[in-house]
Formats: structure tokens, C-alpha cells, sequence
């Protein structure tokens, strides 16, 4: 076994979804799986594509986005390191419903379904937990759209800081610059410069090229509720 798939194989030992079975059976997931690196802004795969691998994402960042026919761009969700994605192709072998592209240069473990269909086959446990994850998922993608249609940018917005930030403190990566930003909160980046701008006034947050920095928790999760409407 190569370095790298020992790593590989370290990493499916500590995913939810492969939890109890044995090594014997992790380390043949590992042989089967392919290795590629994504240059930003690069396609991991196309909406309608039928892809049949789930994706482990080891390094970096992608986004998954629909795209209308004049171009603009609807941010679905952004896939942060250690991340798993694209169950539905897996599971349902169904084309896929959107876009994934590389924010910057991402390190991805492609896991063959044919690898996976014989795990599931004799542990249905791990099906179970692969759906689990795929329903939260699903649950995320009903709760955006009711955001996009119920509240406003500025509640939108803060709703973002606040689910991604465990600290009051968050170093900028390619998916918080204002252009993808605005694309996932289903506005324009000028709309959301004004937001910015407005809590940074009323004192809420602060943000420069490095970081964003929540000032007042609690002061930004009661203007969400306020402004939420």
C-alpha cells in the first residue's frame, strides 16, 4: 500500500458512516479508491453528469451550485475538508442535480460504487448511515430555500457566520470572499457589501482580507431574528 492510501485508510477509520467495520474491509475501500488533485476552478463534475464514485474531500474547498441560462450562479452548498459528497450518485445512480467546482486547489478520494455496493451488501448498517448524511443534507437544501424566499440578505448573512463559526474568529478562504459569498446567500455582491458595511457599523463584526471576526454573538444572532422577515 502506497503512503498516500495509508492516509486514505487512517481517514475511513474515523468516518461516521464506516464505523465497526473491520480493517480488512477499509483497506480494500483504500485499494479501490483513485486520488486527484482539482486546480481552482476547476469542474469535479457537471450537473446532469451520472457520477457513479462518492467523494472524499482530504484537502482544500469546492462549492455545489446550479447555474440559470444566463449565467448567475445559485451556491447550494460550500465542502469544506473531510467532507463527504455526492451519496446520490452513489445511491441513486441518478444525474446529478448540480455543479461541484474546485474555490482552490482540493485533494479528492474518488471511491469506486462498485467498492462501496459490496460493503453495503454485507454490512446494510453502513446504507443506513450513508443516507443519514445524505438526509441532512437534504435537510440543509430545503431550510436554504426557505431562507432565500423568507428572510432577508442581512438575516441570511449572519445565519452563515454564525452556523460557520464554532470561535468568533474565521480565516478567509476562497469561498468567504464577498463574490461566492453573495452567490450562495442568493444576492449581488453590492447588496451584500451594504450588509457588511451595516454591521460593521452597528458594531457586530469585523472583516479584513485575513479574517472575519464576530464582535458581539449574541447582538448578531438577535438582529438575524429582528431582521429575519
Amino acid at each position: 500500500m502506497t503512503a498516500d492510501k495509508k492516509i486514505l485508510l487512517k481517514r475511513l477509520q474515523t468516518m461516521d458512516f464506516l464505523h465497526g467495520l473491520d480493517d480488512t474491509v477499509l483497506l480494500n475501500l483504500a485499494e479501490h479508491s483513485i486520488w486527484k488533485v482539482y486546480e481552482p476552478d476547476s469542474v469535479v463534475f457537471w450537473e446532469g453528469d451520472v457520477e457513479p464514485r462518492l467523494f472524499y474531500l482530504q484537502y482544500g474547498s469546492l462549492k455545489i451550485l446550479r447555474s440559470s441560462p444566463d449565467g448567475r450562479e445559485q451556491v447550494m452548498r460550500f465542502i469544506a475538508e473531510g467532507e463527504v459528497f455526492n451519496e446520490l450518485g452513489v445511491l441513486a445512480k441518478k444525474p446529478n442535480p448540480a455543479t461541484a467546482v474546485a474555490l482552490e486547489e482540493s485533494g479528492v478520494w474518488l471511491i469506486p460504487r462498485e467498492a462501496l455496493e459490496e460493503i453495503i451488501l454485507a454490512h446494510p448498517q453502513t446504507a443506513l448511515r450513508i443516507i443519514e448524511n445524505m438526509a441532512d443534507k437534504v435537510i440543509g437544501m430545503v431550510s436554504l430555500a426557505a431562507d432565500l424566499s423568507l428572510k432577508t440578505v442581512e438575516a441570511r448573512f449572519v445565519k452563515l457566520l454564525l452556523s460557520q463559526m464554532d470561535s468568533d474568529v474565521l480565516e478567509r478562504r476562497r469561498w468567504t470572499n464577498q463574490t461566492e459569498l453573495a452567490a450562495h446567500l442568493g444576492t449581488v455582491p453590492d447588496v451584500l457589501s451594504r450588509v457588511i458595511r451595516e454591521l460593521t457599523k452597528a458594531g457586530l463584526i469585523e472583516m479584513d482580507k485575513q479574517q472575519i471576526r464576530i464582535l458581539n454573538r449574541a447582538g448578531l444572532a438577535e438582529r438575524a431574528m429582528i431582521r429575519g422577515d
